[in-house]
């Protein structure tokens, strides 16, 4: 497989599609594991407070290690990381599909934390170097292949786990080979990068904000309340990733294929507003595409638990499309407000995104087991409420072609 060079002032699409579709294979993997959870609930008889554990420690390693590698990176880049996190996670989904004991699974999540955790700092500084003038579309193609993968689980879920139960996953370890041998390929073209900026004495690559200039104390507060956005966020999408499908089948007695559909057209449409927010942002800037991603879905969040049915696949688009609309717009935004760190700030949003819904799949799995699934739905719908903060950032300028 060849992979195009081109001039490192223009776009490469080439490697930003190359390094999408990564992206795609290991959050597909990743994502399976939620996608697992009513048969793991049913043919092992996990509580739902055992099941959130699972996710807590795969997400945990994950966002803990993000911001680690991201700052080594910025001081050393290392671009064959990039396998050797997609071999990782091959192993872990190894496990897996074999696993018929707690401890053995809770192992295989360690693995699958750990290669999404090298996967990712990595993959979003190659989504940095190959975009040219279109940041934002250049972080938007990267992202629409990790929502395109959380997408897709729980439609493998709804019909291959479904048909075979849980070996049903080692079929993905197919897709996970051909994910290793297409980063293997792009580390050669980030490595052949790195070469030439050496040869060519060229300063490395630096991202021009587009904030106005701020003290260290403003910054500060800008990306508190950044992560206080992605917190909210979080909490509210890993409930309705990894939860939802429990209330769905509880409140209007769906079977567990129906609500792995639905769970999937949520996630499907989050893949669109992620598409067109990074570009979006590109035209009228990043503040004003994560308000928009605020104001909107609200209501239909608040709504979500206590509308009939055939209401419920309209609201999820709707939620879908707009909270995630600024998925990846939050991650360039954070990259703007420190521009000299790429991959730290890469680290940080993706891995405290992780962490969040880490903390929120335990904590609300243990809501589940103590209140019940209707009454945890409600109060999980109060979440959007505090993505209001957005209204506190800083303004940013539109980026100028």
């Amino acid at each position: 497989m060849t992979l195009v060079q081109k001039n490192t002032d223009s776009p490469v699409y080439s490697i930003m599609i190359a390094i999408a579709i990564g992206h795609l294979i290991n959050d597909t993997v990743q994502n399976l594991v939620p996608a697992m959870f009513p048969y793991l609930a049913r043919d092992l008889g996990f509580t739902f407070t055992q099941l959130g554990l699972i996710s807590f420690t795969l997400n945990m390693v994950s966002s803990s290690l993000q911001p680690v590698i991201g700052y080594i990176s910025d001081k050393k880049p290392m671009p064959y990381a990039l396998p050797i996190g997609m071999i990782s996670v091959f192993i872990g989904l190894g496990l897996f599909a074999i696993a018929n004991q707690y401890y053995i699974i809770i192992i295989a999540a360690l693995f699958l934390g750990f290669g999404s955790a090298i996967f990712h700092p990595e993959g979003s500084r190659v989504s940095f170097m190959s975009a040219g003038n279109k940041r934002g579309l250049s972080q938007s193609i990267y992202q629409v292949g990790g929502n395109s993968g959380q997408a897709i689980a729980p439609l493998t879920g709804a019909f291959i786990l479904d048909a075979l139960g849980q070996r049903g996953a080692a079929i993905l370890l197919l897709l996970v080979s051909i994910g290793i041998v297409l980063l293997f390929n792009i580390s050669r073209w980030y490595s052949r990068q790195l070469q030439a900026e050496k040869l060519d004495k060229k300063p490395k690559k630096i991202l021009i904000s587009s904030l106005p200039p701020l003290t260290k104390k403003q910054v500060g507060i800008a990306l508190t309340l950044l992560f206080i956005i992605i917190f909210a966020r979080s909490f509210y999408t890993t409930n309705i990733q990894n939860y939802y499908v429990f209330y769905l089948m509880n409140h209007y007695d769906l079977t567990i294929r129906v609500g792995q559909i639905l769970i999937f057209v949520f996630m499907a449409f989050g893949v669109v507003g992620t598409f067109f927010g990074g570009s979006l942002s590109d035209r009228i800037g990043r503040k004003n595409v994560i308000l928009l991603s605020v104001v909107v879905p609200i209501p239909f969040c608040l709504l979500l638990p206590y509308i009939p049915f055939w209401l419920v696949p309209v609201f999820l688009v709707v939620i879908g499309t707009l909270i995630m609309i600024s998925f990846s717009v939050t991650v360039v935004y954070a990259q703007e407000l420190v521009p000299s760190k790429i991959g730290t700030m890469a680290g940080l949003t993706t891995g405290f995104a992780f962490g969040m819904g880490a903390i929120g799949s335990v904590l609300i799995g243990w809501l589940l087991d103590l209140i019940g699934v209707d009454s945890t739905m409600k109060i999980v719908s109060l979440l959007p409420l505090i993505l209001l903060v957005a209204f506190l950032l800083p303004k940013d300028k539109v980026a100028q072609d």
